[in-house]
This record gives C-alpha cells, sequence and structure tokens, in this order.
C-alpha cells in the first residue's frame, strides 16, 4: 500500500509512463468508479443511445432519394471513415480517462475544457426538445384510445393522420398567421412530465441499473422491429415497397447528384450520438481492459443493421398502401412525421385489429426515443459528478437537478409552436455538432503533444504545417461555395497546401540545423506530421487495447478537414427562395425563431473560445483529487526519481498535477489470489 503525504513544495513525484506497458493501467479513485453490470449492458445502453426516431424516418427515405441500393456505397464509406473513428475517439478515451467530455478534452490540454463543456450543453439544449418529441409520442399513444384519433378509422389517408397529429396532439391549429405561440398545450406538458420522471427513476440510481433497464427498452424494439417487419411482408403489394426500397440501384446519382455524398455523412455523424458527450460518459463506466475498437464495431454496426431493416418494414408497409390506394410507392409520405404518425400507422389501423397495432408503433417509438433520453442525462450527469464541487455528491440528487431544470424548460415546446421551436432549434445545432465534431478531432489529433512537436520541430514549422492543412481548406471552401468551381477550388486547395508545406519543410530543416537535433530529416518530419497522434495511441492502448493505425491517420489528416467542409456547406446553403439558409431557415420570423437558433450557435462557439483562451474559467471543473490527466504540462509537474520495482509493494494512486507528496510505503502481505498476481 503507497501512502501520500505533503512534503517539501520544491519537489515532486514522477507518476510511470504507460507507454511501454502491455497490460491495463491499474488506477484507483478517491471512490471507486461505478461499471456496467456487463458488456451487453454497456451496448444496449449504447445503442439504445444511437438509434432513435432518425433511424425509421429518415435513414430509409435517403435510400429512395439516393438511388435505392446506391446509397449504401458512401453510406458504407461513411460508416467505416467518419463514424467509427468518432465513435473509438469518444468511447475509447473516456475508457482512457474515466471520465466524461469536460476533462477527456481536457486531458489533451487545459485548454481544450471548452470542448466538453460545449458538447455537454449542446447535448441538454437538444434533450429538453427531444423530451417534448417523446412527450407528443405518449400524447398520441393515449390518444389512440379515445373515438377522435383518425388512425384506425376507414378512409383515412396518411394526410389526414398526420394533420391530426400537428394539428390536435401537437396543438399548432391555434397558430396565427405570424406562427408565434398563443398557447401552452396542457396534455403535452403532463406527458412531458411523465417522460421526465421515468428518465429519473431510469438513470439516477447509477448505470449498473440503467444498463438493465436498457435491456428493456432497447431490446423490445428490436424485437418490435421484427414483428412490424414479418407482419408487412405478409401484406399484398408488399414487393413493390421493397423494390423502391433497395431493388433498385441507380449508380448515376454517385456523380449526378454529389450531395449524397454529404447526407451519407451527416447521415452517419448524427445517427451514432456522438458529439453530445454521451459516448464518452458510458464509455468511462467501462472497465479499463475492454476492447474499444470491438465494442464501436459493435455498437455502429447494429446501429447501421437496425436502419436498414426498418426500410424493409417501413416500406413493405407503404407498398400495400400503394397497392389499395393505386398511388406509386414514392408519391405517399415516406420521411419524417408524415410517415410514422401519417401513413405507416394508417396502414396497420386498416388492417384486423387495428387500432391495437397502432399503439404499438407509438409504444415502439416511445421506446426509441427514452432510450436517446437516458444517454443525454447520463452524458450531463457524468461531467457534473466528476467535479470536484459535487465529489460524493448523490448521483440521483444531480439527476434530479438535471430532469427539473429540462423540464421547465421545455415548456418552450409545449406551446402551439412547440413543432416550430423544435424545427428551427434542431436545425441550427446541426452547426454546433459539426463545430464540436471539429474540435474533438483537432484536439486529439493537433492539440496533444504539441510543445512535444514545437520543441523538436520549431514553432515556425509547426505554424506553417498547420496553416498548410487548414488554411488550404478555407481556401478551397471559398471556391467551392463562392464560385461553385469544383476543379478551381481543388487546384487552389493543392496549390496553397504545397506552397505552406513547402515553407514548413523549409522552416524544419533550418530548426534541425540551429539547434543540431539528433534525428533524420525524415524522422523530423513524422516528428512534425503524426508522431504526436501516433503517440497518444500507444499510450492509450494499454486501457483500451489495440487502436489501428489508419484511426491516427483519419482523425489527424482527414476528419478535421472534412467536418470543416460540411459546415461551411451547410452555412452558406440557400432556401428555395434564394437567400441565405442560416438566419432564413424555413421561412421562420426573425424572432423569436432565427434569433433563439442563432444565440445557441453563437453561445456554443463563445464557450469554446473562452476555453481557449481563458482556461482559467473552466478550471472550477477539473477533476478531483484520484485522477491521472493525461495532458503533457501534466508530466511536466511529476519530474523526479522513479519509484523501482524493488521498492513499491503495491499501487501508485493518483494525485493531482499540482500536488507535491512524498511516498511512503507500508508492506502489506497478500492474500487472495488477485493481490498475490497482482503483487508478483
Amino acid at each position: 500500500l503507497i501512502l501520500i503525504k505533503p512534503r517539501n513544495k520544491n519537489k515532486s513525484l514522477h507518476i510511470n509512463s504507460p507507454r511501454k506497458t502491455t497490460e491495463p493501467i491499474i488506477m484507483t479513485d478517491v471512490v471507486k468508479r461505478e461499471e456496467w453490470s456487463s458488456r451487453w449492458a454497456f451496448y444496449f445502453a449504447a445503442i439504445g443511445a444511437a438509434v432513435g426516431f432518425g433511424n425509421v424516418w429518415r435513414f430509409p427515405s435517403l435510400c429512395v432519394d439516393y438511388g435505392g441500393g446506391a446509397f449504401f456505397i458512401p453510406y458504407l464509406l461513411a460508416l467505416f471513415f467518419v463514424g467509427l473513428p468518432i465513435l473509438i475517439l469518444e468511447i475509447g478515451f473516456g475508457q482512457f480517462f474515466q471520465t466524461g467530455d469536460v476533462n477527456v478534452f481536457g486531458g489533451f490540454h487545459p485548454r481544450f475544457r471548452g470542448v466538453g463543456v460545449a458538447s455537454v450543453c449542446c447535448g441538454f439544449m437538444l434533450v429538453v426538445y427531444y423530451s417534448m418529441l417523446i412527450a407528443w409520442v405518449v400524447h398520441a399513444f393515449f390518444d389512440s384510445f379515445g373515438s377522435d384519433d383518425p388512425w384506425g378509422k376507414a378512409d383515412t389517408t396518411g394526410e389526414v393522420a398526420v394533420d391530426y397529429f400537428i394539428g390536435t396532439i401537437i396543438g399548432a391549429e391555434t397558430l396565427g398567421d405570424d406562427g408565434r405561440p398563443t398557447r401552452i398545450v396542457w396534455a403535452n406538458v403532463g406527458c412531458c412530465a411523465l417522460v421526465w420522471i421515468l428518465c429519473f427513476f431510469g438513470t439516477a440510481f447509477g448505470v449498473e441499473v440503467t444498463g438493465k433497464i436498457t435491456y428493456f427498452t432497447m431490446g423490445l424494439p428490436i424485437v418490435l422491429l421484427f414483428v412490424f417487419l414479418g407482419r408487412g411482408l405478409t401484406l399484398e403489394g408488399h414487393e413493390e415497397g421493397i423494390h423502391e426500397y433497395i431493388g433498385v440501384w441507380d449508380m448515376s446519382v454517385l456523380t449526378d447528384k454529389p450531395d449524397v455524398w454529404s447526407t451519407a455523412v451527416t447521415q452517419i455523424f448524427f445517427s451514432l450520438g456522438v458529439t453530445f458527450g454521451i459516448m464518452t460518459a458510458f464509455g468511462s463506466y467501462c472497465p479499463q481492459g475492454s476492447p474499444v475498437v470491438v465494442n464501436c464495431c459493435v455498437i455502429a454496426g447494429a446501429n447501421s443493421m437496425f436502419s436498414f431493416i426498418s426500410g424493409f418494414a417501413v416500406f413493405a408497409a407503404l407498398g400495400h398502401l400503394s397497392y389499395e390506394s393505386g398511388i406509386p410507392v414514392t408519391d405517399l409520405p415516406y420521411a419524417g412525421f408524415s410517415l410514422v404518425f401519417g401513413t405507416w400507422p394508417v396502414v396497420f389501423g386498416s388492417l384486423p385489429g387495428g387500432e391495437h397495432w397502432v399503439r404499438l408503433l407509438f409504444f415502439d417509438l416511445f421506446l426509441l426515443g427514452i432510450d436517446s433520453a437516458f444517454a443525454f442525462n447520463e452524458a450531463i450527469s457524468t461531467v457534473i459528478l466528476d467535479t470536484r464541487f459535487f465529489v460524493g455528491t448523490a448521483k440521483w440528487k444531480v439527476h434530479l437537478g438535471i430532469c427539473f431544470s429540462g423540464f421547465l424548460l421545455s415548456f418552450m415546446y409545449a406551446t402551439d409552436a412547440g413543432l416550430n421551436f423544435l424545427d428551427v432549434i434542431d436545425f441550427y445545432i446541426n452547426f454546433v455538432m459539426l463545430i464540436v465534431g471539429f474540435c474533438e478531432c483537432f484536439a486529439a489529433g493537433w492539440g496533444y503533444g504539441t510543445e512535444k512537436t514545437i520543441a523538436k520541430c520549431g514553432a515556425k514549422a509547426f505554424i506553417f504545417y498547420l496553416v498548410a492543412n487548414f488554411g488550404s481548406v478555407a481556401l478551397a471552401c471559398g471556391i467551392w461555395f463562392g464560385t461553385y468551381s469544383i476543379w478551381g477550388g481543388f487546384v487552389a486547395l493543392i496549390l496553397f497546401y504545397l506552397v505552406f508545406l513547402g515553407l514548413s519543410l523549409f522552416s524544419l530543416k533550418k530548426h534541425m540545423e540551429m539547434t543540431g537535433e539528433d534525428m533524420s530529416f525524415g524522422e523530423a518530419v513524422w516528428a512534425l506530421s503524426f508522431e504526436n497522434i501516433f503517440d497518444l495511441k500507444e499510450r492509450i492502448e494499454p486501457v483500451t487495447k489495440w487502436i489501428p493505425g489508419i484511426w491516427c491517420i483519419l482523425i489527424k489528416q482527414f476528419l478535421p478537414h472534412l467536418l470543416l467542409i460540411l459546415f461551411v456547406n451547410l452555412a452558406q446553403s440557400n432556401t428555395s427562395e434564394g437567400v441565405p439558409i442560416f438566419g432564413n431557415y424555413g421561412g421562420y420570423a426573425k424572432w423569436p425563431y432565427q434569433v433563439m437558433g442563432i444565440l445557441i450557435f453563437v453561445m456554443t462557439i463563445v464557450v469554446f473560445v473562452l476555453g481557449i483562451l481563458f482556461p482559467q474559467i473552466y478550471a472550477s471543473l477539473a477533476l478531483p483529487p484520484g485522477h491521472l490527466a493525461l495532458e503533457p504540462s501534466a508530466e511536466k509537474a511529476f519530474e523526479a526519481e522513479e519509484v523501482s520495482d524493488s521498492e513499491a509493494g503495491g499501487v501508485l494512486e493518483k494525485v493531482e498535477p499540482t500536488a507535491v507528496a512524498e511516498v511512503v510505503l507500508e508492506k502489506v502481505e497478500p492474500t487472495t489470489p488477485e493481490e498475490v498476481e497482482l503483487a508478483a
């Protein structure tokens, strides 16, 4: 047993680097961190967080819009080269640090804590309106037991059903021409309160309990998906619907509709639930030594498979509706609210026992939503509980505060203009997600090890290399989206990159001559371009197990650039009237809709920039004593003598980077087999 006590302030303690070890690092917290009850519990919770409404109402429609089966080519490429690397980043570093987003990115460098703050704020804003979306589903479920609902009535069309949902369930029938709210729909307030109460009881008592709950809340939707699929395949005309979904392979869309590539990327990026702090928090409750890459492949694969099978279930039903009505499948509403509250429940409502099928569908949608709400709450509470202010605070108290605050803020969406607010805020959060995703990849690929890179290669070489990478992308975006010259943008990108790369290599050569660095020019180029991210990979692998080298290349040299391009592409888009979509989305009034959306985006930028310029602002969010930081500056604080194997009969307890300590050894005789193995 190793005890820590104060010592001379001028001396410091060295904690052995884990870079060369092949075994998981054993680290002890002041209070032992809770863990998932099993790997399956983690899988169900993480898949439940990823799978949501979009898997049902967006993915299948994208296949129809973009060449049927041909859409799977850009989709799968986006899955492997965008979705998986970011998922590995979040789950892997959550597992390594055993903490949430704020201190994970603060671990790369204290100035990046703002990235974590921004992501958690984004997640909280989203769960506030997501809770009301679930509440509308709950309201529709209870309404289906009445006599006024349209879903089980003969000759009801999808248009009539979705109009009823928007007008009566949401309450938009009382909106005036200006679209501004006029009343609160109290039935939705009650349903939203029920949702938040369920969220509290689903998350307040630890991830061990939450994981067991998700066996039901995620397991049952998987069963119901196959039930809906099986029922759909028994209906006449289902073949035509499935043919429109997957039977058409129009490869021309890959060149004729270039936006298919960005659409596939955004679908993967948003459907996996990254950039909200969810996967980081979930990873932090995994035992150290869990295979991160395997876990991420299971989660991402299950999420995509759910989307894929959902398409068969949806379009089998739409094929039957087309057969009965004589309307082509592609002329029926097959996406968004019009699908899940219009055409799809109308199909089920026309079957024997139709009302029960409709209720089962709404219950299924509720379960898909509530899992995601659990995950958002867990991401927020993980960050709060891992700060110094809340050490020892009961988890249920933090969740009570989160749920009560979220319920109060959701009143905005309980008005008759709730759908307008939801639509606008959801759109502007897309900007936030892209920015946060960029910052996450930049923090890992470019922020970690900056001091070491500059020391080896020189500040000028590093800055020129940074400008070569991101200045070229910025210039190309200006040409692509300003003049709409595709080839002009690529030529400018390559020329700009080569010029500044040349300046970087020239500066690198000069730096080596001035300092007499004992390394070849090739080694110096490696140090400038990839050494930091491969050092990071090597450092976390004892805790995360194997991470492929391609992950390092994608995180540093591909994903930050791609996300920057996607952000600019979204920001410069125009509405159908030809005006910029930013500030004019959906034709909604400037106040309150556009102003609120823009403020959310600006607030996120401010939160991030404040952390970069004034890192002390978020110092209070730092980890309590007992956590091991990864930031390079922390290593400098621990420079002193090593503790040899012969001296230590136990495990070195973690201390704060600023702690001044003396190691006092007290021999404890091992008794259990585990202790004997550990002592050996």
